[in-house]
């Protein structure tokens, strides 16, 4: 027992052994790999904090100089004049409108088509899903010319279908949505099927629910795309009532006297894009583990 205790307190211990280079290496990466992603994350922020900079700064001071990255004086004014100007009110509400129903038609027909090109053997389906996914190959511009022909024809410019019909054909979203039905295993629908489950009540009761997360990703996309769009409603929306937020900046942005006063415009853009902002921020992790699901990883 002795001469053991003796070899066993010879031997250098795991503690004691000086760090190879190798560990060193290791231990070194998370290091280096979080002081590249907050270095990226600065450069991505540098033009929102400049931006909140010009909107926190008065614009007498800014016919002077914009270049500083932090307010050289402080106002709100600029904040509290966002929607004296102009249609501010109304345009906000018609994105919002424009923007809600869109969100709710794509998510709600993007997920019918998924699960009948995932679940429902019909004839045809693989030769249909190529064709709509050939829709993410033409781009957006080339479709202008004969949807404004289409919904001039329909009296459908000026109004709030007029700006969101076309939103809801999105080949992306039923590839999304056709990606994640295919997941789900068919024994959930078989025993639904031996309940007495109808093709309805099997989509409605089961499949949605279990499809979430790709829904909230969806979601999320279309309201972002739709938010931010701008070219449709420029072509679509002739009157100033019927501007949506891009395109009612946009106009302030033209006028002379509205050029000089960056602050308010800055102070407006924030405030345009402030629900971007918030709905991403209370959906994120949703977006993320819908991202997951709809990529094959388990």
């Amino acid at each position: 027992m002795t001469e053991t205790s003796t070899a066993t307190a010879d031997r250098p211990t795991r503690a004691a052994r000086p760090p190879t280079p190798v560990r060193s290496a290791r231990r070194r990466r998370p290091i280096v790999y979080h002081a590249l992603m907050l270095t990226a994350a600065f450069i991505w922020l540098v033009p929102i904090i400049w931006m909140f900079s010009l909107a926190l700064t008065p614009n007498s001071v800014l016919r002077r100089t914009t270049t500083s990255l932090f307010p050289k004086a402080f106002t709100l004014e600029n904040f509290s004049a966002v929607f004296k100007v102009g249609l501010m009110v109304r345009w906000f509400t018609n994105s919002l409108v424009v923007t809600t129903v869109a969100t709710v038609l794509t998510v709600l027909f993007c997920a019918m088509a998924g699960y009948a090109f995932a679940k429902i053997a019909f004839p045809g389906r693989r030769l249909v899903f190529v064709f709509v996914i050939a829709g993410l190959m033409v781009p957006k511009e080339a479709m202008f010319v004969p949807l404004f022909l289409m919904f001039s024809e329909a009296n459908l410019h000026n109004t709030y279908p007029g700006l969101f019909l076309p939103r809801i054909a999105a080949p992306l979203g039923v590839f999304l949505m056709t990606q994640f039905f295919s997941q789900v295993p068919r024994e959930i629908e078989e025993a639904a099927r031996v309940d007495g489950a109808s093709r309805w009540r099997i989509f409605w009761s089961i499949m949605l629910p279990l499809a979430r997360p790709a829904l909230a990703s969806l979601g999320i996309f279309t309201f972002v795309l739709t938010w931010n769009d701008y070219l449709w409603p420029l072509v679509s929306a002739t009157k100033r009532e019927m501007f949506t937020v891009t395109t009612g900046l946009a106009s302030l942005q033209g006028n002379f006297a509205q050029a000089e006063e960056l602050g308010s415009l800055m102070a407006r853009g924030i405030v345009g894009c402030l629900p971007l902002l918030l709905f991403f921020l209370l959906f994120q992790r949703q977006l993320i583990r819908g991202i997951t699901l709809t990529s094959g990883e388990k």
